[in-house]
């Protein structure tokens, strides 16, 4: 048996994390057992669907690198065929007309609450012969008793009383099919053996597997994921920050971190931390999923992300990093090879935002010092070393401004104040990059060019210079 599996979001909002990971296991277990991965838009909810959240949604898969096999599949292009199965499930008394009022509904509730017990539908139609003409919905008849099963491969055995189902609705009164209904009819006709989802759809599973077993279609496996929860232990929403896969690249993830930290949130192998996709697939075991819910913590994320920024091709983080700089109105073509930069910095930052950030100096001059950092290195006792080191640094030919070089400058003015290299290059550094902290100073010199250099020490003897006279 070939193995299926598919991922079947509804585009009424964003790709969630949740979602993501959901789509992640199903792709890796997937490519581990040799199948097929379907991505499928469940978009019957024709009031909340919207073109722009399928978009994101094939717009996150892609940049995530989930390759599905077959699809994207629309539910809206099969309403032929649900109403066909609809239609055979009549036939054959699986299902039947209802006529009730919202109004008798909604008192069948109240008293059913009233009496604690658990709201359900009284079958009131159940035997009726209704006009097809006369509005009504159409219901699937439940079995009234017995025990549905679902062997569920990451919770285990769980079974649910028939007398506590009620007959849903398959279809509603305007013709729409329910989300109940087409998700049965697709799965079986698409063939999928393994149904990968969030736990919040175990309570539909045993009515999903009623209506396969009356229709005479073999139920798929079925696994159903621990949801995410936020570092305060409530469910993963909005105020936790970004929760959109594309909020997440739009803030500088890589896309390799975000499937590693989701991969983790819930399973594991071993003691290891890093995965390449590869490795993924190969480790991968659905039965391993943890049946506790998971927690996000930003933080692992953040060190996954540095982690692949320092550790990828260069030149690939400078291609990420490129929009970043540009949102800050840097054309990184004006300045230092990006790779350069990359090299220079990607230790220092957790985001490819951070990243651009912590970079401006290369390309533009600051707008103030950081009011620490200056108060401690800009003090009148480094004017001389600055004044020193601006002079022997402009007699430094361009050809000659290289790390080496640059540091044999700073290296020798110390040495000529009889001083230790950091009451020079610090000074140095904060002249140049406006705070205490950068690469090294012969890095950090060559990367913000000569010109540069010796405009921002100007600058800095002239602000050491003020607030001399000041006092």
């Amino acid at each position: 048996m070939t193995v299926r599996t598919r991922f079947a979001p509804s585009p009424t909002g964003y790709l969630h994390v949740g979602g993501a990971r959901t789509a992640l296991f199903s792709y890796l277990f997937a490519r581990k057992h040799g199948g097929q991965f379907i991505l499928r838009i469940e978009d019957t909810d024709l009031e909340r669907s919207t073109p722009e959240s399928v978009n994101a949604i094939l717009e996150g898969m892609t940049w995530l690198g989930l390759e599905y096999d077959e699809g994207p599949f629309y539910q809206t292009q099969h309403f032929e065929r649900y109403q066909a199965v609809i239609d055979e499930l009549l036939d054959k008394g699986l299902a039947y007309r209802c006529t009730c009022s919202k109004e008798r509904i909604d008192k069948l509730r109240e008293r059913q609450m009233a009496a604690k017990v658990k709201p359900r539908y009284d079958g009131h139609c159940r035997g009726h012969k209704i006009d097809p003409e006369e509005p009504h919905v159409v219901r699937f008849a439940n079995p009234v008793d017995g025990l549905v099963v679902v062997d569920d491969r990451i919770r285990g055995r769980v079974a649910f009383n028939n007398g506590e189902l009620d007959d849903l609705i398959i279809r509603r009164s305007d013709g729409s099919p329910t989300y109940n209904l087409t998700v049965v009819v697709d799965d079986a006709d698409m063939g999928i053996t393994d149904v990968i989802r969030g736990d919040d759809h175990l309570g539909n599973t045993p009515r999903q597997i009623n209506i396969l077993n009356a229709w005479g279609k073999k139920p798929p496996r079925y696994a159903h994921v621990p949801m995410i929860l936020g570092d305060d232990g409530s469910r993963l929403s909005k105020r936790h920050g970004a929760v959109s896969v594309i909020a997440y690249r739009d803030q500088g993830y890589l896309p390799e971190a975000l499937l590693n930290y989701l991969v983790r949130l819930g399973w594991s192998h071993g003691d290891q931390e890093i995965f390449s996709l590869d490795e993924m697939i190969a480790f991968f075991d659905i039965e391993s999923v943890n049946k506790a819910a998971s927690a996000f913590n930003r933080d692992k994320l953040d060190w996954l992300n540095q982690h692949y920024m320092q550790h990828s091709d260069p030149l690939r983080i400078a291609h990420l990093l490129s929009p970043h700089l540009g949102a800050l109105d840097i054309d990184p073509a004006h300045g230092p090879e990006l790779t350069a930069v990359v090299t220079a910095q990607a230790a220092r930052a957790k985001t490819l935002r951070e990243l651009a950030d912590i970079s401006t100096f290369i390309y533009r001059d600051f707008d103030d010092y950081d009011e620490s950092s200056a108060k401690k290195h800009l003090r009148p006792v480094a004017r001389e070393p600055l004044a020193r080191l601006r002079t022997a640094l402009e007699m430094l030919a361009l050809d000659d401004w290289k790390p080496d070089t640059l540091h044999h400058v700073v290296d020798r003015v110390a040495a000529e104040l009889e001083v230790n290299m950091g009451k020079v290059a610090q000074p140095l550094r904060v002249a140049i990059v406006g705070r205490a902290a950068s690469p090294g100073i012969d890095v950090t010199l060559q990367l913000v060019g000569k010109e540069a250099t010796l405009r921002r020490i100007d600058r800095a003897l002239a602000w050491i210079d003020d607030r001399q006279s000041q006092n």
